[in-house]
C-alpha cells in the first residue's frame, strides 16, 4: 500500500480527496497548519471512513519543520500539494501574504523530499487568464495573471517544470481544475471558509440559512448571455476523485515526461445567475441577491475542455449541477445543527 501525503488535508479539497484515497487502498498522511480549516474535520473524516488519519499540525513555510518531516517520513512515496493561500480578491489586496506563503510551501517540500517520489499538485484555471477561446486546452498560453493568486499558480508551475526538468526522480502532474462546489454524499464534509467566504456556492448557502445578509453578483454588465460572469463549476467529489486517478499515472509511468498538466472540469460554464437560479429550483429555497460591480481580479468567463484529462487519466465529471448545489445545501444545515 502506497502511502501519500496530502498537503491542507483537513481542508476543503483536501479532506475529501483523504477520503477518496482511502477508498482506493492508499495509506494517507496529512499536513495541515488549520489556518484555513478545523481540527474537528479529523473526526469527520474518521465518521465517514472509520479510519483516525495520521495528521501533523505544519506550517509549509517552517523549512526546518519541513525538513524533519520528510527525514521522518522516508516510506512517503507520492505528494498531493493543496496547502495554500487562494482568494483572489484576498490577494490583491494582500500579495506578499500570498506569494510568501504559496511558493516557501512548495520550494520546502521539493527541497524536503529530494528523492524519487510523485508529486500532484493543486493549480488553476487562473493560470489561462481570460483565455482567446473556449473551451479552454491545455495547449492554451499561459497568459499575465489577473490576481497574485493567480501568479502564484502560474509560478508554481514553472517552478514544478523546471524542477522536474533536472530532476528525473520527481514525477509531477499539475491539476488546472476550475471552480470545486457541493459536499460529501454524507453532508459530514464541506466547504468550511473562515469568516466572509470568498467564494459564490459557500455565501449562497451561509445567505440562504440567514448567517449572511443579500448575496452580490459581481458585475451584470459582462459580455454573456445574463451578464454575470460564467465558470465551470465541479462537484468537489469528483475533483478529488482526479487527484487518485492522477496519482495512479504516475505510480504507472504512463506519462511521456516527468511533468505534465491537466484540466479538470466539466467542460461546460455556468453563470453566477444560472448557479442562484439551480440552487433555488433544487433546494426550494428563494435566495436574496444583489447585482453590484465588477470585483478586482475576476474574468469575464472560463470553461475548460477536459478531452485529455478524460482520455489519458481516465478520469470524467459525473456529478451536475443540481447534485452540487443539494449537497451544498445539505453541509450548510448540517453545520447549522452541528457548529464547528
Amino acid at each position: 500500500m502506497s502511502k501519500i501525503l496530502v498537503t491542507g488535508g483537513t481542508g476543503y479539497i483536501g479532506s475529501h480527496t483523504v477520503i477518496e484515497l482511502h477508498k482506493a487502498g492508499y495509506e494517507v498522511v496529512i499536513i495541515d497548519n488549520l489556518s484555513n480549516s478545523n481540527i474537528k474535520i479529523l473526526t469527520q473524516l474518521h465518521t465517514i471512513t472509520g479510519k483516525w488519519f495520521d495528521f501533523n499540525e505544519i506550517d509549509l513555510q517552517d523549512e526546518n519543520t519541513v525538513k524533519e518531516f520528510a527525514a521522518a517520513h522516508s516510506d512517503i512515496t507520492g505528494i498531493i500539494h493543496f496547502a495554500a493561500s487562494k482568494a483572489v480578491g484576498e490577494s490583491v489586496e494582500q500579495p506578499l501574504k500570498y506569494y510568501k506563503n504559496n511558493f516557501y510551501g512548495l520550494i520546502n517540500l521539493l527541497t524536503s523530499f529530494n528523492r524519487k517520489i510523485d508529486f500532484v499538485f493543486s493549480s488553476s484555471c487562473t493560470v489561462y487568464g481570460q483565455p482567446d477561446s473556449l473551451p479552454v486546452t491545455e495547449a492554451a498560453p499561459v497568459k499575465k495573471a489577473e490576481s497574485p493568486y493567480g501568479n502564484t499558480k502560474q509560478v508554481a508551475e514553472e517552478i514544478l517544470a523546471e524542477t522536474a526538468a533536472v530532476t528525473p526522480e520527481l514525477n509531477v502532474i499539475a491539476l488546472r481544475y476550475f471552480n470545486p462546489v457541493g459536499a460529501h454524499e454524507t453532508a459530514l464534509i464541506g466547504e468550511l471558509p473562515n469568516g466572509v467566504p470568498a467564494n459564490l456556492v459557500p455565501f449562497i448557502t451561509q445567505s440562504a440559512i440567514g448567517k449572511r445578509g443579500p448575496i452580490t453578483v459581481y458585475g451584470n454588465d459582462y459580455n454573456t448571455p445574463d451578464g454575470s460572469a460564467i465558470r465551470d463549476y465541479i462537484h468537489v467529489v469528483d475533483l478529488a476523485k482526479a487527484h487518485v486517478a492522477a496519482i495512479r499515472k504516475l505510480e504507472k509511468k504512463e506519462t511521456s515526461s516527468n511533468y505534465d498538466v491537466f484540466n479538470i472540469g466539466t467542460g461546460k460554464g455556468s453563470s453566477v445567475l444560472e448557479i442562484i437560479s439551480a440552487f433555488e429550483n433544487v433546494n426550494g429555497e428563494k435566495l436574496d441577491y444583489n447585482l453590484g460591480p465588477r470585483r478586482a481580479g475576476d474574468i469575464v468567463q472560463i470553461y475548460g475542455d477536459v478531452t485529455k484529462s478524460n482520455q489519458e487519466l481516465g478520469w470524467k465529471a459525473e456529478l451536475d449541477i443540481n447534485e452540487m448545489m443539494r449537497s451544498a445545501w445539505e453541509w450548510e444545515k448540517y453545520i447549522k445543527a452541528n457548529p464547528f
